[in-house]
């Protein structure tokens, strides 16, 4: 497992480098440090305000597993659709740049979003808790521990009490 970690963050690095590389010296890059800033700005913006909201809100409001997951969904919307709705009729002359309904197709995703999480938390509702798993003990998967010494035989009830 650590062979398979260390190759996929050097992959990583190098794929990083790789797109840095392509940045620096790509000749339609007229302002690499504005690049720098924006990608450090949003950073900053996603792991210093988003995220703590985010969580901040779903551990506050939202008790379930369903509802929880629903808003997280709907917040990863949000933060990609949300440039091009609020940017909608800013063409600049040009009908091609946003030429889509971009507000009506974000509500309904988010409608679509919040269909799913209500079915999910009516079922999960409906199922009530899960009882918990129990792990079989030892003896039940085909071995036995090494018992203390003096202790009673697996099987037999502590203080030469009787089974019911």
């Amino acid at each position: 497992m650590r062979t398979l970690r260390a190759a996929l963050a050097i992959a990583g690095l190098a794929l990083t480098g790789w797109g840095l590389a392509g940045l620096l010296t790509d000749p339609f890059v007229q302002d690499p440090p504005a690049i720098v800033r924006w990608a450090v700005g949003g950073l900053i913006l996603h792991d210093g305000l988003w995220l703590p909201l985010v969580c901040l809100i779903g551990a506050t409001l939202a008790r379930s597993t369903p509802v929880r997951t629903g808003l997280g969904v709907a917040a990863a919307v949000s933060a990609v659709a949300l440039p091009a709705v609020l940017r909608a009729g800013t063409d600049g002359g040009n009908p091609t740049v946003l030429p889509l309904p971009y507000l009506r197709n974000w509500l309904l995703v988010l409608a679509a979003i919040a269909a799913v999480t209500t079915g999910w938390a009516l079922i999960a509702r409906r199922r009530g808790p899960r009882a918990r798993l129990r792990r079989p003990d030892a003896a039940a998967r085909g071995r036995s521990r090494p018992r203390a010494a003096g202790a009673p035989p697996e099987g037999d009830p502590p203080c030469g009490g009787t089974r019911r």
